[in-house]
């Protein structure tokens, strides 16, 4: 059986390689898009994400836009130097003819809950306005989104945007606090994680080579993308956020350590502003615990996922 899954996203780079981990995805039925301000504006995210789903084959997919500005701040302009003006490397894709839906983003999630009480699972990978804005119009959402996994936060390893801030929390702290708190059947996949599993110019390459539109539309917009990390990892290559998250939404990819534990946002102005408050002093007896309403944290994720990826990728 087909599980029903709804995406939140601010359609940059890593973003399209998730959406196409979905498309590509046997089991997967992608009933809707939400798109948010993050690595560009939330409607220039739809358009992206209109333009890839119809070369991916998938133009019947619901698009919504969503929050434009944050919810106790303004947007204030993307992350061009990561990915891009265009949120995609500069890549310019063949515009789709479909149109963004006239539904906003929050009550389109709210409507896929709806549809699919107790199935839906809801994957967000950017900031966490849009489903703030949902449990406003229905507080019921923990409780009728079967599960939900966020690419977001950061329990020991150092923030990319402060020294403890991970992006898609600190776009909107206020938000990511009242999601992380608000009962969902919630897993985290953080820099934790996501930071140890990157794609290198061989895979690059290697989906190049595969010559079909979607996977050669990636691999170019990788090479902007690749330019941003050879600052940080001191050669080319990609940091797998959005699709790690993606797969572990579908099911394909183990935790070998995911406790479930506290977790607050901190959204006051100071330094610590962002940080995802991982409350993990059970560690030294193993995690013997689990705390209702926790969130399950990906703190160990084995294996070749980028090897996965390309796999999957290569069947565009």
């Amino acid at each position: 059986m087909s599980v029903p899954l709804f995406l939140d996203c601010d359609t940059g780079i890593d973003d399209a390689m998730a959406i196409g981990w979905l498309v590509a995805t046997p089991g997967v039925d992608l009933v809707g898009v939400s798109t948010v301000s993050g690595n560009l504006d939330a409607a220039g995210g739809a358009r992206n994400t209109l333009d890839l789903l119809a070369l991916l084959g998938r133009p019947e997919v619901p698009v919504s836009v969503g929050a434009h500005d944050f919810l106790d701040h303004p947007y204030s302009g993307g992350a061009p130097e990561v990915h891009g003006v265009n949120g995609i490397g500069e890549v310019e894709l063949p515009r789709s003819p479909a149109a963004p839906t006239g539904t906003s983003g929050a009550q389109a999630i709210v409507d896929a809950a709806r549809a699919h009480p107790g199935e839906l699972h809801l994957l967000a990978i950017g900031p966490f306005t849009n489903v703030a804005l949902a449990l406003d119009l229905e507080p019921r959402l923990p409780e009728l989104v079967g599960r939900f996994t966020v690419m977001g936060g950061a329990a020991m390893a150092p923030g990319n945007v402060s020294a403890v801030a991970e992006a898609n929390v600190a776009n909107d702290p206020l938000a990511a606090h009242r999601v992380f708190t608000a009962g969902f059947d919630l897993t985290m996949v953080g820099l934790d994680v996501t930071m140890e599993h990157v794609f290198e110019e061989s895979h690059r390459q290697a989906l190049l080579a595969v010559g079909t539109p979607g996977a050669v539309a990636i691999a170019r917009m990788l090479g902007h993308y690749f330019g941003f990390y050879a600052q940080r990892y001191g050669r080319p290559c990609a940091v797998l956020h959005d699709p790690l998250a993606a797969a572990v939404a579908t099911g394909d990819v183990d935790l070998a350590l995911a406790p479930t534990v506290p977790v607050v946002v901190d959204h006051t102005d100071g330094p610590g502003r962002g940080q995802t408050v991982v409350d993990l002093r059970d560690r030294y007896q193993g995690y013997p615990r689990t705390y209702e309403n926790g969130t399950r944290v990906a703190l160990e994720v084995p294996g070749d996922f980028a090897g996965q990826l390309l796999a999957r990728l290569s069947t565009l």
